[in-house]
């Protein structure tokens, strides 16, 4: 059985670093459907909490349309963590890892607080609503990881064969390196 689960996930790494590029690429696009969802939890429940008064105000098919994106984020936060524990099977580093930590606390966020929750809440203590607001807000950096992980890979910094990242030594003057 063991032999057997190794061999499943030996073909599916192997499948995985093959179509490296397409993979992130998905990865990507389901990430920027989230930078939607961020504009409007900046521009309605925190601006409400801040100033007492949101800067956009959804209604309808609009709202419903955000909710969906919110919930594309189960698919991407899935997506990405591919990207980097394939990275981190390649060699431990801090990155990766840190990126990964910040990924996963979006599992507490989805299935804990949701963001309906928080904007509708009169009663929800204050700064729990702001750890579930930053919270969401940790899929910045990663999302910029990952576009940017993309782009190198059409730059041809990353080839499909060696995914992961570039380990080339410096001296090279390419303005994007992958570290």
């Amino acid at each position: 059985m063991a032999a057997r689960t190794t061999r499943i996930w030996t073909r599916f790494w192997a499948w995985y670093e093959r179509n490296y590029r397409l993979n992130v690429a998905v990865a990507s696009v389901l990430f920027l459907l989230q930078l939607a969802h961020l504009y409007w939890l900046a521009a309605d429940p925190i601006a409400t909490r801040l100033t007492g008064d949101g800067f956009l105000h959804l209604h309808g098919l609009v709202q419903w349309l955000i909710f969906f994106v919110d919930y594309t984020e189960i698919p991407a936060l899935m997506a990405v963590s591919l990207v980097y524990v394939n990275e981190l099977r390649r060699g431990f580093a801090w990155g990766p890892l840190l990126f990964l930590v910040f990924l996963n606390s979006q599992w507490l966020h989805i299935f804990w607080i949701t963001d309906e929750y928080v904007a509708q809440s009169g009663g929800f203590p204050g700064g729990l609503a702001w750890v579930a607001i930053l919270i969401d807000y940790l899929e910045l950096p990663v999302i910029f990881d990952t576009l940017r992980r993309l782009w190198l890979t059409f730059a041809g910094r990353v080839s499909e064969g060696h995914a992961g990242p570039d380990r080339r030594p410096l001296g090279s003057p390419d303005p994007v390196r992958s570290r």
